[in-house]
Order: structure tokens, then C-alpha cells, then sequence
């Protein structure tokens, strides 16, 4: 825990004089149990290392970027030799063709690839791409799912106007009727509909995207001739080598990707089928640090390791043994933990416990024991963690559920969870 005098502490009282709030984003001051770190010094592999020098195995991967591990060596080798030669230059370099290619050449429903930095650009131009190709505004996209930080989209709404907000239709992901309602009411002016790869929404239990609502939607698009966008964002290259849909034998005319694309280094992409190459090719989109060179070294790295070796396979196994352990432990303790989402991107919660207090304690306890994991957020397993780290992690939570259950009937309220939970769904 972060102590009056400790570097952590100092830095947060600085920020306070020079940063809105102290901190912002997904990071904000309230979002975590206060002991938790608010500054980091470095990371290597699966842990990393807060600026008061304590080590952590570290389940949030970044918030997911990575894919691979801290520091993973070919990949930031390619990375600072592509800085030697050049990085932000007036154009891109050939990587930028080479990636593109490469993406292509891995995603089965993608024809084309356009390049930006975080996952709300890639968002954005999706939903841009759509509109310019139906000439239609209206999107349906699900109930509390997560699209990016754009005003369109973010899920805390403060200081957005009603007209950022326009010509959206929300339902209920998975449920089929709620989807054709939504469809019906947008009638002609339905540009396109936007799907989570599973149901990854915050403070609620993940869910597997259904076949019958995935195939709806593709049905309803094609009816329609809207586009149907798939955000892999968040879950690209983690559920398969595909995009995610592509399971379920559904592909997407547009998806979005971010966060591992090049294992931590800013990069994100839109990627297209032909039907929508010529209104990609006409709405502008540019920022002056799209056309990096080293982050898009850094891909080609990254795409060559999820091409050649066997990280999905091994981290879905770690996952797995990750959730049998829990499970029995929570048990042992006397506790209902609730797991969801994919093994490689889990999600713990506690039965009876609306206010997250018990969600909190045993976050608190983990970090106490070293191990960073999140009260109410879905994680993610990256490819540097090992059964070690795993069983570390098992011992960790024993410990945790322990501590949970003396700790229990004094447990306080969390302080802030309501307006919490309403900005962030």
C-alpha cells in the first residue's frame, strides 16, 4: 500500500496542482481501491514495477496492449531500429504497405487497412466509412458496450451535447428481438450496425457473443445494405488469429483494431472489405503521428509471433487453469466468485456483493501480495506468464480469500460505486 511518504503519494499530490482531477481516463482518482498505484516505473514480461519499486504480475496487460509481455525483445528491437532510420518523417515508410498486407493477408474478411493510434480512431472511422458509404446516420450499437472515448461513443457522457449523440438506437446485445426492434426503427436511414466480439461491458458478467444475434446481424445488414462493424479492439488477436466473429462463421464488412496490434506501441487500424473501399478512400482522416514507422515495425513483429507460434494456445491453457484454481479456492473460503468472459480475458466478481466492497477488499489483498488484478474490469493474460506465475498468482488469491473473510462483516461501503457504475455503463 502506497504510504504518506511514498513516491507514488508525492507524485499524485503534484498532479493534483497541474492535471484536472489529478488523473484521468480509466485511470482516474476513485476508479480503484486507493492503495492502489497511480504511477509506474517499468515493466518487463508479465510484471511490472510502480515507482516505489514494488513488483507485480500484472493481469491487466495495459488495459490490454500487451499481447506478448513487457519489453519483448524482437519486438521493441524492431522498433528502435526502425528510430535509427527514421520515425515520424513528412510520409510513411514501405512498412506501412508491408503491415497492411500482412493484416490482409491474417484477417479473412479484410481487403484493405487504413492506420491510426488508439482504438476510438479506428472506431470512428467506422463509423464515418459507414455512414459515407449507405449516405445514412443512424447506428445501432448494444446497451453498455464500449466503443472508445470519442463523444459519439464514451460511456461517461459529461460535457457531451445531445446532437454528438444523434441517430444512435441502442440494444440489447444478444437478444435478437431487441436487435430487429432497433433495425425496424432506424428503417431506411440504418447505416450500421456495431458488435462487441463477446459482451465485454464493465461491473457486469461477460458474456459469449450468441451464433443466432451474430448471424442476425449479418442478415440484417445484408437485408438493408448497412455495414456490419466488429470492434476487436479490445479483443483482437486474443479469442483467435481471425477476427473474432470469424468463429462463428460471420464476417463483418468493417472491424477495429488497437491495443496489441504492435505489442504496446501506439498503433490502431480499420480494416475493410471491398464494399467499402471506395467510401474509405473518401472521408479524410490523418493525424500527424499516423504514419509512425516504428510502431508499424513493431507490428510486423508482433504479427509474425501470433503467425508462428503457439501464444494463443498457451495462454488460453494458463487461463484455464487460472479459473479452476480460483473457483476451488473461492469455495474453500466460502465464497461465490463469479467467472466470465474468455478464459484469456477473465472477469472476477462476487455473488452478494452490489457495492463491489467485497470485489475491492480482495483486489487490495491481491496487490498486497503482489499480484495486480481489477475489481470490476475484464483482464487479460499476456504470453510472457508461465505456470509459475499462475500458481503464484493461486497462492496469492488463497491468501486474498482469507484475509477477504475476516475482513468481511466490517467491510464499508465503496465510496463512489453509484456514480461509478452509471458513468461507466
Amino acid at each position: 500500500m502506497a504510504g504518506a511518504n511514498s513516491r507514488d503519494r508525492e507524485l499524485r499530490e503534484r498532479a493534483a496542482a497541474v492535471i484536472p482531477g489529478g488523473m484521468y481516463g480509466h485511470q482516474s482518482v476513485g476508479l480503484l481501491p486507493d492503495d492502489y498505484p497511480q504511477f509506474f516505473e517499468r515493466g518487463e514480461g508479465a510484471h511490472i514495477w510502480d515507482v516505489d519499486g514494488r513488483r507485480y504480475l500484472d493481469f491487466m496487460c495495459a488495459y490490454g496492449p500487451s499481447l506478448f509481455g513487457y519489453a519483448q525483445p524482437e519486438i521493441d528491437a524492431a522498433y528502435v531500429r526502425q528510430l535509427g532510420l527514421g520515425d515520424t518523417l513528412t510520409g510513411p515508410t514501405a512498412l506501412m504497405v508491408e503491415l497492411a498486407e500482412a493484416l490482409t493477408g491474417m484477417v479473412s474478411h479484410a481487403d484493405w487497412a487504413i492506420f491510426c493510434k488508439n482504438g476510438t480512431d479506428a472506431t470512428t472511422m467506422a463509423l464515418t466509412t459507414a455512414r459515407a458509404h449507405t449516405r445514412r446516420r443512424t447506428v445501432v450499437r448494444a446497451k453498455g458496450a464500449y466503443h472508445g472515448a470519442a463523444p459519439w461513443c464514451v460511456t461517461r457522457p459529461t460535457g457531451v451535447i445531445e446532437s454528438d449523440r444523434a441517430h444512435q438506437i441502442l440494444c440489447d446485445y444478444n437478444d435478437v428481438a431487441s436487435l430487429e426492434a432497433a433495425v425496424a426503427e432506424a428503417g431506411d436511414d440504418l447505416a450500421a450496425i456495431f458488435a462487441a466480439p463477446f459482451k465485454h461491458d464493465a461491473f457486469v458478467d461477460q458474456a459469449e457473443p450468441d451464433i443466432a444475434y451474430a448471424r442476425r446481424a449479418r442478415e440484417l445488414c445484408d437485408r438493408t445494405g448497412a455495414l456490419l462493424v466488429v470492434d476487436e479492439v479490445r479483443a483482437g488477436f486474443r479469442l483467435t488469429r481471425d477476427c473474432s466473429w470469424s468463429r462463428l462463421g460471420v464476417q463483418p464488412d468493417l472491424s477495429s483494431w488497437g491495443k496489441c496490434l504492435a505489442n504496446g506501441h501506439p498503433l490502431s487500424a480499420l480494416l475493410g472489405a471491398d464494399k467499402a473501399r471506395k467510401a474509405a478512400a473518401s472521408i479524410y482522416v490523418t493525424g500527424s503521428f499516423w504514419y509512425q514507422a516504428a510502431p508499424m515495425a513493431a507490428a510486423l513483429q508482433t504479427l509474425r509471433l501470433v503467425r508462428e507460434t503457439d501464444y494463443l494456445e498457451r495462454i488460453t491453457a494458463l487461463g484455464g487453469e487460472l479459473r479452476a484454481g480460483l473457483d476451488e479456492r473461492a469455495k474453500a473460503a466460502g465464497f461465490s466468485l463469479r467467472q466470465s468472459g474468455p478464459e484469456v480475458m477473465p472477469l472476477f466478481l462476487f455473488d452478494d456483493d452490489p457495492d463491489l466492497r467485497k470485489g475491492f477488499c480482495f483486489s487490495s489483498e491481491m496487490l498486497a501480495r503482489g499480484v495486480y488484478v481489477h475489481p470490476w474490469h475484464n483482464m487479460f493474460l499476456c504470453a510472457a506468464m508461465t505456470e509459475a506465475d499462475i500458481a503464484a498468482a493461486l497462492d496469492a488469491a488463497e491468501g486474498a480469500f482469507a484475509a477477504l473473510k475476516r475482513q468481511a462483516p466490517e467491510l464499508a461501503p465503496v465510496d463512489k460505486l453509484a456514480f461509478l457504475s452509471a458513468g461507466a455503463r
